[in-house]
């Protein structure tokens, strides 16, 4: 595991480097960017740094990978001092003698910190003795805590008892309770059924009257029904009589109706008057145009059809049209809705 830690902090060391060179190689564009992830190889590389060791080693360890990358920082701007040309001279060497700077920060900073590791070896004894009087005291803790839970365990155990015969009375009781209300549900049931029973006549009682008074209401309905049959059958006799009495005329005016109609749309006065002017009286042409069955409203329809075969009207002029012929305004106006206009 640990030679695994040092594999991935070379790596990350290593692109903490590779991308603080890019910084300064690929222009001022990526610069940022290339800033970024050579902090961010950095930072890794100091977190590795302290699983391998302890706290003050890691932290040892994180300032060697700073002067490592200060030298090699130092190092590369010399060089690049030399590479770049005349116009980048100077500041290569300022970001050189930065490096230099920070790379003797880090050793006296090093220095400073192996000084000081006896003190720590001390305060890590003392430490480890405060952990063994602490061990101990939690021992006396731990057989305090143990007598205290057996006496609680006894205590439990007594009330355990005393809970068992509380829950026994109570289940007696209960018991009692349950006999006394089975008997008094057992005395409101044999009730419940008197009442249910005594109901049940009433009931039927009331039924065999309202079956009777039923009865008598469908006697009457059909007395009634009879005689409106009857009557029916009185008006249908009158009705065939007065058919019988119809005249020639009318006959012949009712059929030329239904002829003109079967090839041709009119109007209830339209049609009157055509009848009119084959040769029948008005009293004939009005029973022939009054005893056939035809819809005024359709006809109305048809005849707005008949116009726009061999015509163009507007809305208005159609009901205009249709009006002059005989028809109604509102079956002018339905007609022409449905042809469309």
């Amino acid at each position: 595991m640990d030679a695994f830690l040092l594999i991935l902090m070379s790596l990350a060391f290593a692109g903490t480097i590779v991308f603080f060179v890019f910084a300064f190689v690929k222009g001022k564009d990526h610069r940022r960017g290339n800033f970024l992830k050579s902090g961010g190889c950095l930072y890794a590389c100091f977190v590795l740094a302290m699983f391998v060791g302890s706290e003050e080693g890691a932290f040892l360890t994180f300032l060697v990978i700073l002067m490592v990358t200060a030298l090699a920082g130092m190092v590369v701007f010399f060089i690049l001092a030399f590479v770049k040309g005349k116009g980048n001279r100077l500041g290569n060497f300022l970001k050189s003698g930065g490096c230099l700077l920070a790379l003797l920060a880090f050793v006296l900073i090093t220095g400073a910190m192996s000084e000081d590791v006896p003190v720590t070896e001390e305060v890590n004894a003392s430490i480890a003795d405060k952990e063994a009087e602490a061990k101990a005291k939690q021992e006396e803790e731990d057989k305090e805590r143990e007598a205290k839970e057996q006496e609680e365990k006894e205590r439990d155990e007594q009330e355990a008892k005393e809970q068992a015969q509380k829950e026994l009375e109570e289940q007696e009781a209960k018991e009692q309770a349950q006999k006394e209300l089975e008997e008094r549900e057992a005395k409101e049931q044999a009730q419940k059924e008197q009442e249910e029973r005594e109901a049940r006549e009433k009931a039927q009682k009331e039924q065999e009257a309202k079956e009777a008074e039923e009865q008598k209401k469908k006697e009457e309905e059909e007395r009634k029904a009879k005689e409106e049959a009857e009557r029916k059958a009185k008006e249908e006799e009158e009705r065939k009589a007065k058919e019988d009495s119809v005249t020639v005329s009318q006959k012949q005016a009712v059929a030329m109706a239904e002829q003109y109609l079967s090839f041709m749309a009119f109007s209830k006065s339209g049609l009157i008057d055509q009848l009119e002017f084959e040769g029948f009286s008005t009293e004939d042409a009005t029973y022939g145009v009054e005893h056939i069955s035809v819809d005024w409203q359709e006809q109305a329809v048809t005849k707005a059809e008949e116009y726009l075969d061999f015509m163009a009207f507007s809305r208005q002029g159609l009901i205009d049209q249709l009006v002059f012929e005989g028809f109604s305004k509102e079956h002018a106006a339905y007609a022409a809705s449905q042809v469309g206009l």
